[in-house]
C-alpha cells in the first residue's frame, strides 16, 4: 500500500479504449489528485509498449501483488474478475470495470464475502447508468418494486455471442434482439451490459433475476447509445430516464462513460469491506 496516506497506487488491468484512458487522466491529473499509477496489465503486453513507461507495465498478471496497489481497476473483461477478482480482494480495493460478471450469484457472493472479510471495498462504477445512486436508495428503503433497462445502440456497437446479431444489414432499422433478466442477458453480450449490471447491484432486493433487460438494435443510431431506465416504487410512483450517449459507429462505450469512469475512480478511497456504487 502507499506509504502517504493521501497517494493512491492504482493498478490498470485492461488497455483497451478505456484503459488507455484512465492511464493517460492518471498521468496528466493523477498527480494534483493524489494518484499515482502502479501498473499496467493488458493480454497482449505489446500493446503497452512506447505507450506505458516501462517500469510500469506487468507482464504477469499474477505477480500484481508485488506492485502494492491501494486501487486495482479492471477494464477488460469479465473473465479476468472470475479468475483474479478474490485475489484482488485480498490485496486492495476493487473497480470492477465489468460488472456484468456479477451475473454469476456464486462469484457474487464470494467476492461479496471477500470484501468483508479483508476490509476492502467492491466498487462498481455507474458508468451509463443516470440515477443509479436514486435507485439504490429506494432499494435501502425497501421501496423499489421493479426496473426495467433498455439499452439501443447501432449494431455495430455490440459485441455478443452466439448469433444474435449476424445478420443485420444497414438500413433495417430497429430490431429487438433480447427481453428478458439481466442475469440471462450478461452471459449474452457480457462488454454491453454492463449499464444493466450495475443497476442490478444498486437494486440489491431484484438482483441480476429481478432486473429486466432489453438490448436494441437500431441502424439509425449512428452517433449516440440510447439508455432508457424504468423505475417502480409504491403507489404509483415511476421514474423513466432517457440518456444519449455520443459514441461512434462501431464503439462499444459511449464517450461520456469515460469521463463517468474517472469520476468513480476518484471516489475509490475506501467504504469499508462492502459493495459500493460509485
Amino acid at each position: 500500500m502507499a506509504t502517504d496516506s493521501s497517494s493512491l497506487r492504482i493498478g490498470v488491468v485492461g488497455f483497451g479504449h478505456l484503459g488507455q484512458y484512465l492511464v493517460e487522466r492518471i498521468h496528466k491529473d493523477g498527480p494534483a489528485l493524489g494518484l499515482t499509477l502502479g501498473f499496467v496489465w493488458n493480454r497482449n503486453s505489446g500493446k503497452l509498449s512506447g505507450l506505458v513507461p516501462s517500469e510500469l507495465i506487468l507482464g504477469d498478471l499474477s505477480s500484481f501483488a508485488e506492485r502494492q496497489c491501494d486501487v486495482i481497476i479492471e477494464v477488460c473483461h469479465p473473465q479476468i474478475v472470475k479468475e483474479f477478482g478474490l485475489q484482488f480482494l485480498s490485496q486492495s480495493h476493487f473497480m470492477v470495470g465489468s460488472p456484468s460478471a456479477l451475473a454469476d450469484p456464486d462469484l457474487n457472493q464470494k467476492l461479496r464475502q471477500a470484501a468483508q472479510k479483508y476490509g476492502r471495498t467492491l466498487y462498481v462504477p455507474s458508468g451509463a447508468l443516470w440515477g443509479g445512486q436514486d435507485i439504490q436508495r429506494l432499494n435501502d428503503s425497501g421501496k423499489l418494486k421493479a426496473l426495467f433497462i433498455r439499452m439501443s445502440k447501432h449494431p455495430s456497437c455490440f459485441r455478443l455471442t452466439g448469433d444474435l446479431l449476424t445478420d443485420w444489414t444497414e438500413g433495417e432499422g430497429r430490431r429487438v434482439l433480447f427481453r428478458g433478466s439481466v442475469a440471462e442477458l450478461c452471459p449474452l453480450a457480457p462488454n454491453n451490459v454492463n449499464t444493466m449490471a450495475a443497476a442490478a447491484v444498486a437494486a440489491g432486493t431484484l438482483g441480476f433475476t429481478g432486473v429486466q433487460g432489453e438490448i436494441v438494435s437500431d441502424t439509425a443510431l449512428r452517433d449516440y447509445h440510447v439508455v432508457e431506465v424504468e423505475v417502480t416504487g409504491p403507489d404509483g410512483f415511476s421514474v423513466h430516464t432517457v440518456r444519449r450517449n455520443p459514441a461512434k459507429l462501431g464503439a462499444v462505450t459511449g464517450s461520456a462513460t469515460y469521463s463517468s469512469f474517472w469520476n468513480s475512480l476518484l471516489i475509490c478511497k475506501g467504504h469499508g469491506g462492502r459493495v459500493y456504487l460509485c
